[in-house]
């Protein structure tokens, strides 16, 4: 998994138990795996298909530092999967996990249309996973 993006909880971003609101963080989740996908594809037409279960599994607090991790994990022929986990920065502690995000090309029409790709792009050779 690579971690690409750091959020800090703020007092605008939690719920009424004083943890980070649940939809700010699945908000902060599709735009990340977009933006992933749309690096991986080289277009930005395309759309978020399908997010399987979503299991949160502890929950930050105001002044936590998160991490949000993005792996491509299959390229189709008009698709890209990915797979996400959300941890605290500080103690590595899993937040959230998503086994599968679905991202589709699509023409003008909304169509899915092939996308060409099959491996992953790195931008930068560090983010290489051994």
């Amino acid at each position: 998994m690579n971690f690409y993006t750091r959020k800090l909880i703020k007092p605008g971003d939690l719920n009424s138990n004083n943890t980070l609101f649940g939809g700010t963080l699945l908000k902060w989740i599709d735009e990340e795996a977009a933006i992933y996908a749309i690096i991986q594809l080289g277009t930005g037409n395309c759309v978020t298909k399908f997010m399987s279960e979503i299991d949160f599994v502890s929950s930050p607090r105001q002044g936590d530092i998160i991490e949000l991790g993005i792996k491509a994990i299959k390229f189709g022929t008009t698709s890209l999967t990915l797979a996400c986990q959300v941890r605290n920065k500080i103690d590595h502690s899993i937040i959230l996990t998503i086994d599968k995000i679905v991202f589709v090309t699509v023409d003008a029409s909304g169509k899915p249309v092939p996308h060409g790709k099959t491996e992953i792009t790195y931008t930068d050779p560090r983010l290489r996973e051994e």
